[in-house]
């Protein structure tokens, strides 16, 4: 048995790519992923914010924020995933009105 720990996530094929990081609080980041570590710390390049609706704080709107070079500290990262293949669809969940 290997003394070695591994991680469950890796992010080294995400390493100079686009990534999309949901945080705790209803924060989405999209940016270049430059580095991270075993505790989840992401530095993203280019970063830009998705501001969230002043009406329902749990949507995200069109508004967006520029950040630049930052850092996600990892105890707040959900969420990481490619910006490269991904499409959104619409919710098959939500009930057509009337029926």
């Amino acid at each position: 048995m290997s003394s070695r720990k591994e991680t469950v996530l890796d992010l080294a094929k995400f390493v100079d790519k686009g990534v999309q990081v949901k945080l705790t609080g209803g924060r989405q980041v999209t940016g270049t992923l430059k580095g991270y570590d075993q505790l989840l710390n992401l530095v993203l390049d280019e970063a830009v914010e998705y501001l969230r609706d002043a009406d329902d704080p749990l949507k995200t709107t069109d508004q967006t924020r520029r950040l630049g070079l930052i850092v996600c500290r990892g105890t707040a990262v959900m969420l990481v995933s490619p910006t490269d293949g991904t499409d959104e669809i619409a919710n098959p969940f939500i009930q057509p009105d009337g029926a």
